[in-house]
């Protein structure tokens, strides 16, 4: 097995995104850095360099090192023993709040039980007046 390969390829492979077309457009846009400088598709991966990898869910970035160079998609497991994640837990809450957020968001029409919970609250507040 060679030392280098496609940032695409590998990212695909590593499970960071679900189809290699992705991982290119994401590459395309500029997203993805490594050392600092952006990479294209073609840039090659080895072992030892630092990525800054979007999330694709949410904002953040994720920091990984390149710990192996594979070709072929694997499993989840075998995939996470090639990268090392030095991403901070800060920035996993702030992706977690931000899903959270988005979805109490996207609730949008109250259903029929949340309207009688809401008349109640509303009786008991003319009670009060």
């Amino acid at each position: 097995m060679s030392d280098s390969i496609r940032a695409d390829k590998w990212l695909w492979a590593a499970r960071f995104f679900k189809t290699r077309a992705l991982a290119v457009e994401i590459l395309g846009d500029g997203k993805v850095k490594r050392n600092g400088h952006t990479m294209k598709s073609s840039s090659s991966i080895q072992p030892g360099d630092v990525l800054e990898i979007p999330f694709i869910e949410g904002p953040g970035l994720r920091e990984i090192v390149v710990t192996k160079v594979i070709e072929k998609r694997v499993g989840a497991p075998e995939a996470q023993a090639c990268y090392e994640d030095r991403t901070k837990p800060e920035v996993f809450e702030a992706l977690k709040n931000w899903q959270i957020a988005k979805a109490e968001a996207a609730k949008g029409r109250p259903t029929k039980k949340d309207r009688r919970a809401i008349d109640k609250i509303k009786e008991a507040w003319e009670w009060d007046a």
